[in-house]
Formats: structure tokens, sequence, C-alpha cells
């Protein structure tokens, strides 16, 4: 016989320490750890699930809420293109042609997002209809790379990362998806003398010489929102444009 006790095991994810609470199973005799049928692949789920919480990634279930919501404007960010990428691959029928269409990038996409947290999200996409998959597939193809607003005579630029190899002139077209989506923006500098630059992808506790670490950050024309609400020290951040006012939710 033996008891199921949940238990804390640290794991080191690109670079970054997680704290995920996973089930083991201990012998009542002998006190040991036991291999038990399943138990594995329910750990599997349960780090997959956990690591999405800490890592804020979004559920599918919460996608089709934003479906629903037509005064809300998505933007594009790393989580969003990986699965964006994957899914329309995964969605197709497996044939000769199919898997010979399987390239070294495409591999790379379906590791590194398996790797940033896939599985819990490709449970969900399997029990929509097929209807209901080509419709949440629009949708995200449907988000922005960027915006770009002039609320109350104050200019800002939207972008989910930041503006990756930057340089005085340089056209907000001539960036590639890569410098907008994943590379993180370089809060020392100010990008431009008129417009104010709004990004997440970066929490705000990393951001070098911070005073309010977790917290919206202004300096050099910049407005960085996230505030790490999957940290400890963090909290859900939003900034209202018409009147500059932050609002924030804090964990429960």
């Amino acid at each position: 016989e033996y008891l199921l006790l949940k238990t804390v095991q640290r794991e080191t994810i690109r670079e970054k320490e997680y704290e995920f609470k996973l089930t083991t199973a201990i012998c009542r005799e002998c006190g040991a750890r036991l291999s038990v049928p399943g138990l594995m692949d329910r750990n599997a789920q349960e780090r997959d699930i956990q690591y999405r919480e800490a890592e804020d990634i979004i559920k599918i279930d919460e996608i089709r809420k934003l479906m629903e919501m037509p005064n809300v404007v998505c933007l594009t960010g790393n989580h969003e293109l990986m699965a964006l990428e994957c899914l329309e691959f995964l969605m197709q029928e497996i044939t000769e042609i199919s898997i010979e269409k399987v390239d070294e990038k495409m591999l790379e996409n379906l590791m590194i997002w398996q790797y940033n947290g896939s599985k819990s999200t490709i449970d969900e996409f399997r029990t929509l209809s097929r209807e209901m998959q080509y419709e949440v597939i629009d949708f995200i193809k449907d988000f922005m790379i960027y915006e770009e607003l002039t609320v109350n005579g104050k200019n800002y630029l939207l972008v989910h990362g930041g503006l990756g190899n930057y340089y005085p002139g340089k056209d907000i077209e001539e960036y590639s998806l890569k410098e907008l989506i994943w590379d993180r923006a370089e809060y020392d500098i100010q990008y431009f003398e008129d417009t104010y630059v709004v990004t997440g992808h970066t929490p705000t506790q990393g951001i070098m010489g911070n005073p309010k670490p977790g917290y919206v950050y202004r300096e050099n024309h910049h407005i960085a929102i996230d505030c790490g609400c999957n940290r400890r020290n963090g909290r859900l951040a939003a900034v209202c444009l018409d009147t500059g006012w932050e609002y924030y939710v804090e964990k429960s």
C-alpha cells in the first residue's frame, strides 16, 4: 500500500527556477518513494498547468472569452505566435505529404512551444469542434503585431516585446517579428522624443534600477506594464491612457 502526497520539487527551465507541487507515491511501510502506473503522466500534466500559471500563459477558454468581447484589441506575444504556428500544423491530416513538410524549423517550433507549456493548450484545443478550432486560429491571426495610438495629444506605440536591434531613425515597419515579439526593450534608452512605448514581456522586477519592482515602470518614455503577476511580489496591472492612472489586481 502507498500514500499519495504533494511534494515541492524545484526545476530549472530556461535558466529560471520554478517550484512545482507534484504528487509523490510513498510506501506506507518503509517510506520509500514508489513508481506508480499513470503517476508520471499525472505529474506531467500538473507541472504543465503550474508552469502556465507561473508564466501567465493564456488558456483556450480565455481566448474564447476574448472572442466574445468586441471592445478588446489583442496584441501578438511570443506565446500566441508559438501557438499559432504549431496549432495550424497539428490540425493537418497526417499523410506522407504532411510528414515531408516537417522541416527543422517546424520541429524547433514544436520543441520550443512544448518547453513553454504547450500540453494543456493542445489538450484544450482538441476538445473543441473542428469549426471552433478554425475560429480560434482565425481569431489569433487577427492579433495586431503593434498598435500606434494618439490619446489626449500624446503618441503611444504598443508592442509586446520591444524594439530589438534599435537604432535612431529605424522605421517600425523595418522591425522583424522576433524584434517586436521576442526581444526585450532597452529601458535605459529613450527610443522616441514624442512617443511613449508601452510594453509587456519583461517583468518590471527585472528592469535594472527600477525603484518599484512589481509596479508599472515609467522612465525614458517607456511604460512597462508586465508587473510579474506570477511572482511572489507581482500583480496584474493595467494603465488607462486617457488618464494615466494605474490599476492593479493583487493576488488573492
